[in-house]
């Protein structure tokens, strides 16, 4: 319901905005200050998203928990999304997605609100823990592997060229 509510709100906001915007400073500019806001928030973007994907090889590199890298790189995306959509309201929550410590802050108010049942990580690579519920599947398998066939028919035997 409130993803309905939001995608009903946001473009009013937008509308109402753009007519007060417009009335103020006229079409022109605020046709200006939409282009503008979307050229210099990709270049924004671009800038913060390299420094994320630096970030999240350092914590591949060094083993440590990627989780904070990635929902940065996730939020900067989404933010270049937010600033390529005309319109004040999305350029402003945009920008602010930009900002690391707004990222920052996001990241541990949803880090909050979200638990994750198990994680490891290390030289075994990421594992789930065994629960009693879990259904087990049981079963036999057959290899079907073909024969290998000579590459030449009527040639028997190794060609000299090899070494067996």
């Amino acid at each position: 319901m409130w993803l309905f509510a939001l995608f009903i709100a946001v473009p009013l906001i937008e509308i109402a905005l753009f007519i007060q915007v417009g009335g103020a400073i006229g079409l022109w500019p605020t046709l200006a200050i939409v282009v503008l806001t979307a050229v210099v928030g990709t270049q924004l973007m671009r800038a913060q998203g390299a420094l994320a994907l630096s970030q999240l090889r350092e914590s591949f590199g060094q083993l440590n928990d990627p989780t904070e890298p990635l929902a940065h790189g996730a939020m900067i995306l989404f933010s270049g999304a937010l600033l390529l959509t005309p319109g004040f309201f999305t350029d402003f929550v945009g920008f602010a997605l930009l900002i690391p410590p707004v990222r920052r802050a996001l990241y541990h108010w949803a880090r909050s609100r979200i638990q994750v049942q198990t994680f490891t990580m290390g030289p075994q690579g990421p594992q789930r823990t065994h629960h009693p519920d879990d259904d087990v599947i049981d079963g036999d398998f057959t290899d079907v592997t073909p024969e290998k066939r000579p590459t030449h028919p009527g040639v028997e035997g190794p060609s000299g060229w090899t070494k067996h």
